[in-house]
This record gives structure tokens, C-alpha cells and sequence, in this order.
């Protein structure tokens, strides 16, 4: 499943590192690399296909701000930075114009991120039932 269809390329680098901010790599894999963007993308075809704009908007919003308060791309923070502006994001305080609201775009990917994690794998993402395992659903 891919992204592609829905996102440019720098969109999906950022969704990519923001994912991977909200579900970061432990002793268990990070959210992309767990399956969650391509649960999101699956969803977008279907039950999501209502949330396309908001992330198109809010993606491209993270990256102005990113650029507004430290003259970078958010892919090209480092994982304190990306961290201090996903939390800002979080409380809504902006210091760019964004075209939707930046809380209701936070809690989008983190609802999502967490979803694709932990979903069903026949949902596209929890690859090879990883955080099924990392949870006791299933024995390791």
C-alpha cells in the first residue's frame, strides 16, 4: 500500500517522521516501520477518504512551521526539535498561519499513528503482529 496517490513526496517524509515521533523505535519497531503509514494509506481509500485534506493541510502547515521557528524542514530537525514543535502543535500554539486547526491535525496522527500500530494487521498495518507481541496479545 502506498502513500503516493494522496501525498507528495516531502508530505510523506514528514508524516513518516512525525509517526515515527509519536511511536518512536524502542525495543519494538517505530510506527512507520510497524506499518502505520500503510494503514493510513488503506484507510484513506475508505474510511478515512474525509481526513485526506486535513492531512494534505496539515502536513504542509507542519512544515511552515518548522521552517517559521527554525529555518528547516521538520524532517531535517533533530528529534528534540521535532519533539518541543509536535508538542506545540499539540497545545495549538502556532506561530504560522495554518489553513485547518493544528490540534484537531495532532490528534489525527496521533489517533492514527496509534491505530495503525496496534490495528488488526489485516488493516494494513502491526506488521507481522509485532505490537501484539509487545503487548502480551499474542506469545512471543
Amino acid at each position: 500500500m502506498s502513500l503516493s496517490p494522496f501525498f507528495s513526496d516531502q508530505q510523506i517524509a514528514t508524516l513518516r517522521a512525525a509517526f515515527n515521533r509519536l511511536i518512536p523505535t524502542d525495543e519494538f519497531l517505530n510506527a512507520w516501520d510497524n506499518g502505520a503509514g500503510d494503514y493510513l494509506a488503506r484507510q484513506l481509500e475508505g474510511d478515512l477518504a474525509s481526513s485526506l485534506e486535513l492531512y494534505r493541510a496539515g502536513l504542509d502547515s507542519l512544515n511552515q512551521e518548522a521552517q517559521a521557528r527554525y529555518a528547516q524542514d521538520f524532517v531535517t530537525l533533530n528529534e528534540a526539535a521535532q519533539d518541543e514543535l509536535l508538542a506545540c502543535i499539540e497545545r495549538g500554539e502556532v506561530q504560522s498561519e495554518w489553513a485547518i486547526n493544528p490540534r484537531q491535525f495532532f490528534e489525527a496522527m496521533l489517533n492514527h499513528s496509534a491505530e495503525g500500530y496496534y490495528a488488526d494487521p489485516g488493516n494494513g498495518g502491526n506488521r507481522e503482529k509485532t505490537s501484539w507481541q509487545m503487548i502480551g496479545f499474542l506469545d512471543r
